[in-house]
């Protein structure tokens, strides 16, 4: 074995905050993943929000002839179409990711 003495064994890095149990550091992964999926959805459910109460806003001055130009609305209305089509989208992709999940054999 005196040919094998230059081999050192592996050693536990330290982390940022000197944390070394992986369970915490797993989960505190895990939370960030969680908390940015999240996120994602969240932005999404508010421009949707944002431009439906856009496009609201817009049909309302069009009807009290406080709107100058006609060609904001169907601009305003487009762009809720197209963050609510994204919206699905990412549902969709979300139950159809989930679905797959269920499917795996563990």
């Amino acid at each position: 074995m005196e040919g094998a003495s230059f081999i050192t064994p592996l050693q536990l890095w330290s982390t940022i905050g000197g944390i070394n149990d992986t369970q915490t550091q797993g989960a505190m992964a895990a939370n960030a993943e969680a908390t940015l999926f999240k996120d994602i959805f969240k932005n999404a459910i508010d421009e949707v929000k944002t431009t439906q109460y856009d496009v609201e806003h817009k049909q309302y001055l069009l009807a009290t002839g406080q709107l100058d130009d006609a060609h904001t609305l169907p601009i305003a209305e487009a762009k809720a179409a197209l963050s609510l089509d994204v919206l699905i989208s990412l549902r969709n992709k979300a139950v159809e990711s989930y679905n797959e999940l269920n499917k795996m054999n563990v």
